[in-house]
């Protein structure tokens, strides 16, 4: 099943169905084209996954980790489906990382990793857009990855049961292929990271886990059209402009 959460015409605010290339809740039925899609969780806060790829760690000049790199996005970082995101003024060089996102069910701690599954209500695409200019300067990557409108999330939320734990993830700036892997080259899998970050904090309904992006991440640039493209979820798509 793909939940998806939308404004409706009237302005409310809705949880429904997107199947048969409609939007569906209660007896009524929507064109995507006519709502808006908003993201499908409102997240507490964004737990994120550095280096879960060894390609990317290569492309990035890094170690392969030992254990997952840990690092926070906020709620003022979440963008939804159709958006356009502002990059920040001023800067040489902000990259785009396609991710599978990992939407939280329940309120959880000290979960280990045989039931980690059990939290989970769901997977998403994600965009995880980095501000490489402040994240090479700085250890904590608030000014590099925590910035208005810096994780895209959507369109969907998809069941487990929908997504191949081999899984396609892909990437594409105005139609041309940048990412291309999947989500069994994780060097972390979902269980385990959902037991390493819940072994230090509590996670709560909606929160999300963003699990590492493949290489071939790249600047955009004003005007761009990103699409992240994972199998059994779908396809979030958002333009960017320079300010």
């Amino acid at each position: 099943m793909h939940r998806v959460r939308f404004r409706d015409p009237a302005g409310s605010v809705r949880t429904g169905e997107w199947r048969d290339g409609k939007l569906h809740f209660a007896d009524d039925s929507y064109d995507p084209a006519d709502v808006d899609i908003l993201a499908p969780s409102e997240p507490t806060k964004i737990v994120c996954v550095g280096l879960n790829y060894a390609d990317h760690a290569a492309e990035r000049n890094k170690d392969v980790p030992t254990r997952p790199l840990l690092f926070l996005k906020p709620p003022n970082a979440v963008a939804s489906h159709g958006d356009t995101v502002t990059l920040l003024p001023g800067k040489g060089r902000i990259d785009h990382e396609a991710e599978l996102g990992v939407v939280i069910g329940e309120q959880c701690r000290n979960v280990a990793e045989e039931e980690a599954m059990d939290v989970v209500a769901g997977f998403t695409c994600v965009n995880d857009i980095s501000n490489r200019d402040d994240q090479d300067l700085e250890q904590n990557w608030v000014r590099g990855k925590a910035f208005d409108n810096s994780c895209p999330l959507g369109p969907v939320l998809a069941t487990p049961d929908e997504v191949p734990d081999d899984a396609g993830v892909q990437l594409r700036v105005n139609g041309e292929v940048k990412q291309d892997s999947s989500r069994d080259q994780f060097i972390f899998s979902v269980p385990e990271l959902i037991a390493e970050i819940t072994t230090y904090l509590t996670l709560e309904p909606g929160d999300v886990i963003i699990t590492g992006t493949p290489a071939g991440v790249g600047p955009l640039e004003d005007g761009d059209t990103v699409e992240v493209e994972i199998e059994g979820i779908g396809t979030l798509s958002h333009d960017v402009r320079s300010p």
